[in-house]
């Protein structure tokens, strides 16, 4: 499949963010609660495709969470408890840029967590989103997948570029030599944790314009009909000249210099 250019894609995506749009104004209108898992490999491109879905929505009614590692008072907790304080409320959207399955997925790998605390998760993962549906959350779960020598090249330019160099982590280093043990540990997590009520879904994320067009289409489709016409709005007439901004005490800076 011929990579896009990114006039394309954006022609492609415009439609999609139509859609979206009318998708938010839905689920205002109706108190739907929509949730949306993003996982995958590092580099796989979960950071682009939540942006595909939320960059024209309004962030107060789409949020995207990314949580950070456990301080030492949530490692005493229920393993799902803080994430429950994220889910959404009536007509909200969430994104989570990484979820709950960080348990089977990294910590399982890098050692950062027991087997016995793994294979607990493994079997309480799908009753805990089996109360999240039964309570009417729509739940959605993506997995990103790329292959390595995408990843590699892809770990080689956050590394070379200073606006992605922050996105670089000593565990995203250590992590590539163990390829084949996430590819295990995922085949793990799916087996366990792909059910009727919260089904995974992949999506191949080799290229990634393609892999967000892919992404988007499919959560569109499979929400029920979310039509709802805008509300109207008048636009009535000004009744004056517009006026020109004025500055009394504080003069702004000049304009970007364009050469």
């Amino acid at each position: 499949m011929p990579k896009l250019k990114r006039k394309e894609y954006d022609r492609l995506l415009e439609p999609l963010e139509e859609e979206l749009v009318g998708m938010a104004r839905w689920a205002r209108h109706t108190g739907a609660r929509i949730c949306v898992i993003f996982e995958g490999r590092d580099t796989a491109g979960k950071g682009g495709a939540i942006r595909a879905v939320s960059q024209r929505l309004n962030p107060r009614q789409c949020r995207v969470v990314a949580l950070s590692k456990p301080n030492e008072t949530e490692m005493t907790q229920w393993y799902f408890q803080r994430y429950v304080p994220h889910l959404p409320a009536a007509g909200e959207i969430v994104l989570l840029d990484r979820s709950w399955y960080n348990r089977a997925g990294v910590e399982k790998v890098m050692g950062f967590t027991s087997d016995d605390k793994v294979a607990r998760f493994l079997e309480e993962a799908p009753k805990f989103e089996k109360m999240l549906t039964d309570d009417g959350i729509l739940l959605f779960k993506y997995w990103l997948t790329t292959d390595q020598d995408n990843q590699e090249e892809r770990l080689a330019e956050r590394l070379d570029d200073p606006l992605k160099r922050w996105k670089l982590s000593p565990i995203d280093l250590a992590a590539r030599e163990k390829y084949a043990a996430y590819t295990e540990a995922r085949e793990a997590m799916l087996k366990a944790t792909h059910t009727d009520h919260a089904p995974w879904t992949l999506v191949d994320f080799n290229d990634q314009k393609h892999g967000r067009l892919t992404l988007v289409r499919d959560l569109l489709d499979r929400l029920p009909d979310t039509h709802v016409e805008p509300p109207e709005l008048e636009f009535p007439q000004l009744g004056h000249e517009p006026l020109e901004e004025t500055y009394n005490v504080i003069q702004p800076i000049a304009p970007y210099p364009l050469d």
